[in-house]
């Protein structure tokens, strides 16, 4: 399963962090951002997470963070 989410995370320091924070969450999947998109690209590739957890971790850390239509 492939997840896309539009999100707000501006640097790549944050973006690592949230990276980091995931993977502590969802070891076992794939998980980049897309800094050069407009919509600041978060994508999430495997089979075990959940996206309103995804939503809930980066929006408590701060950003926002929607499905990508």
């Amino acid at each position: 399963m492939v997840e896309v989410f539009k999100t707000n995370v501006q640097k790549v320091s944050q973006a690592k962090k949230l990276i980091a924070l995931l993977f502590e969450q969802f070891p076992d999947n794939r998980i980049n951002f897309d800094l050069n998109d407009c919509d600041k690209i978060l994508r999430i590739e495997g089979d075990n997470f959940e996206v309103q957890h995804i939503i809930m971790l980066v929006t408590e850390n701060g950003f926002m963070c929607d499905v990508l239509e």
